[in-house]
């Protein structure tokens, strides 16, 4: 099956919510007015890609690259990977790992020293998943402050 990657667009938000509802079943994710502002304002950033990889038409994954300027390294931008999700009819395909990939390259060729990502999962399958997509563990210890 071929996957197609693009950045998502305006319309798309109804299938991000529903790939974001396998990410977190626990939160509700609607379209409203709301959500729709929040939604033009990630699109209208320069600094932040949503990536959508598309199957069969079909949203199948995502993940959101931000890059952030930065003082140190040379004045050299840095990259955080987040809300990397695949609807679990897609899972094991290797479109996650595609999505990653062609986050790295953007974020190659804006001139970014790094890119991070954090994880809430304890699963072998995932952390090994994330390993094998070339992060490691090892060089950041992460905290997460809930507001």
């Amino acid at each position: 099956m071929d996957l197609i990657i693009r950045k998502a667009k305006e319309q798309d938000l109804a299938s991000v919510l529903t790939l974001y509802s396998h990410l977190h079943p626990d939160d509700f994710y609607n379209v409203n007015d709301i959500t729709a502002k929040v939604w033009q304002n990630i699109l209208a950033d320069p600094k932040i890609t949503v990536l959508l990889g598309c199957a069969e038409d079909i949203a199948a994954a995502s993940c959101t690259l931000i890059i952030i300027d930065n003082l140190t390294r040379g004045n050299r931008p840095y990259a955080i990977v987040e809300n990397v999700v695949t609807l679990s009819a897609y899972r094991k395909r290797g479109f996650a790992t595609a999505l990653l990939k062609h986050a790295k390259e953007i974020a190659t060729g804006r001139n970014c020293y790094k890119i991070m990502l954090m994880t809430s999962s304890k699963e072998a399958s995932t952390l090994n998943f994330y390993r094998n997509a070339g992060y490691n563990s090892n060089d950041k210890t992460a905290f997460v402050q809930w507001l």
